[in-house]
């Protein structure tokens, strides 16, 4: 322990005279403020040097005496413990410190869209208009290559991006990463599990690789998922193939195609890989993401109790599934009690063909959904009745209208998100959302842009009376336009569906 320096008596700090610690002077007072007494800080300013020594041994051996102790009850092990354990509760305490409310005045330019629903109980359920202007602005976003662990309230939800491609369609698919790892996924650091009816090339591997930070799995579909069931006359199936290529249904010639849907429908969510997984995002190759996306969509998901989201909902050729209504009628009469009691299918129903079905569903190529919702014993229930019946190989039974008909039979609208804000193209259908400049980089569209457009002009099915997506929505996204009639649109040359007070590009 340093010796303090003694002051001279001459001088005090300013230059002046020096004045004595007991001295009763208001300016003297301010030094002594931590004595005991000023005849005490006296004695302390007179005591001889070799007084000062000894107590300076004394100190010391103490300090030695304490330090030896600890040491003895310390390991170097302890040690490393108790600063690892420091260290977790600073990381702990970063993203605290660094997380931003969202800023709600951000996001007036995208106000989510949700189905109407009027109110049939008293319960209060979640918000997911309020989760979103509380949750956005990137809040939980990771650090590139590093993630913190799961805490209780902090769980990260158990999702990964998953695709179902082939080595030849590399190109495509690292389009469609590009997009998404740039609008979305460098930010929340969600794998990717790529799925082949073959194995993956050492190309297409490394490629992928280099495109993100997240990890990257490659996994194969068991045979028994991508051959034909033994229950299916090979036969037949070669006569279908031809006939539904001569009338030109999509790609309905294709054997590949045929298991393709197939494996969608039923099979994408029986895989073992996926088994400890909750949601999942399906990517196509070759498609585009216009958006920025600030939020993370699986929290979305699951704080809001979300089981289905879609941004297209359009008609498809009825070519390819003529039986398929016809099927899902007979299953609900003999499974109704799989068929939830919220489900609305009114939506699905056109009521000038005395509520057949009217072909709308979800554009599955872009769908954000719950893994355990498609492994619910409803879905698996009434997917093991389609595939019995050989429509998967004996017609064109697509995973979309599949999907959309089971999520329309066994969830509540309340279940079932619209994802406006999340602009997409695959093909020919093309969906932007109302933006500020510089959140999309694309021109909106209205919400129904792509209601026909997957129906060519040889197939003979009639349209309905309102486009496939504002009959899901409802409300006042029904309401036409003062003296608009859909006859006297198509009689000066329109389609007839443009009569409506909302655009939805506003």
């Amino acid at each position: 322990m340093n010796t303090p320096s003694m002051p001279n008596r001459n001088s005090k700090p300013n230059g002046g005279p020096y004045t004595p610690l007991h001295s009763t002077s208001s300016s003297s007072s301010r030094w002594s403020s931590h004595s005991a007494s000023s005849t005490d800080s006296s004695r302390f300013w007179r005591t001889p040097p070799k007084a000062l020594k000894q107590n300076t041994h004394s100190w010391n051996t103490l300090r030695l005496s304490l330090w030896s102790r600890v040491c003895k009850h310390t390991s170097p092990r302890r040690i490393a413990f108790f600063l690892t354990a420091i260290a977790f509760i600073v990381v702990l305490c970063i993203p605290a410190a660094t997380t931003h409310t969202a800023d709600v005045t951000s996001l007036t330019a995208y106000q989510p869209t949700r189905p109407y629903m009027p109110a049939t109980t008293g319960q209060k359920g979640p918000d997911p208009v309020k989760w979103l202007e509380q949750n956005s602005d990137n809040k939980y976003a990771v650090s590139t290559g590093f993630h913190l662990p799961s805490l209780g309230w902090n769980t990260r939800p158990r999702a990964a991006l998953i695709s179902l491609v082939r080595n030849s369609e590399l190109e495509g698919m690292m389009q469609s990463m590009r997009q998404l790892e740039l609008r979305w996924n460098s930010k929340y650091q969600y794998p990717w599990v790529f799925f082949n009816d073959e194995p993956f090339t050492e190309e297409f591997k490394a490629a992928t690789r280099n495109l993100t930070s997240a990890k990257c799995y490659y996994e194969i579909v068991p045979k028994e998922h991508w051959t034909l069931p033994d229950w299916i006359d090979e036969g037949r199936f070669m006569n279908s193939l031809e006939y539904l290529g001569t009338i030109g249904v999509g790609k309905g010639w294709l054997v590949s195609y045929h298991h393709m849907c197939r494996w969608n429908s039923g099979f994408f969510y029986k895989h073992p890989f996926l088994r400890d997984y909750d949601f999942y995002w399906r990517v196509e190759p070759d498609v585009h993401y216009f958006c920025d996306i600030d939020y993370d969509v699986f929290r979305f998901m699951r704080d809001n109790k979300l089981k289905y989201g879609f941004n297209m909902n359009i008609l498809d050729d009825a070519r390819s599934f003529p039986s398929l209504w016809t099927r899902t009628r007979n299953f609900a009469a003999a499974h109704p009690h799989l068929i939830h009691p919220e489900a609305d299918l009114d939506w699905l129903l056109d009521p000038t063909s005395g509520g057949e079905y009217n072909n709308c569903q979800f554009f599955s190529n872009f769908e954000i959904g719950s893994l355990d919702f498609w492994r619910g014993e409803e879905n698996e229930a009434y997917f093991e009745w389609l595939d019995k019946a050989g429509g998967f190989y004996y017609e064109r039974f697509g995973d979309a209208p599949v999907h959309t008909l089971s999520v329309a039979m066994f969830l509540p609208k309340s279940e079932i998100w619209f994802f406006r804000d999340i602009g997409y193209q695959h093909d020919i259908n093309h969906h932007c959302p109302p933006h500020r400049e510089g959140k999309c980089s694309c021109q909106p569209t209205s919400v129904d842009a792509n209601f026909y457009k997957l129906v060519p002009l040889e197939s003979p099915q009639k349209k309905p009376s309102d486009t496939c997506i504002r009959q899901f929505l409802g409300g006042d996204w029904l309401k036409k336009k003062e003296g608009w009639s859909m006859v006297g649109e198509k009689a000066f040359g329109g389609d007839g569906y443009h009569g409506y007070e909302l655009s939805g590009d506003e």
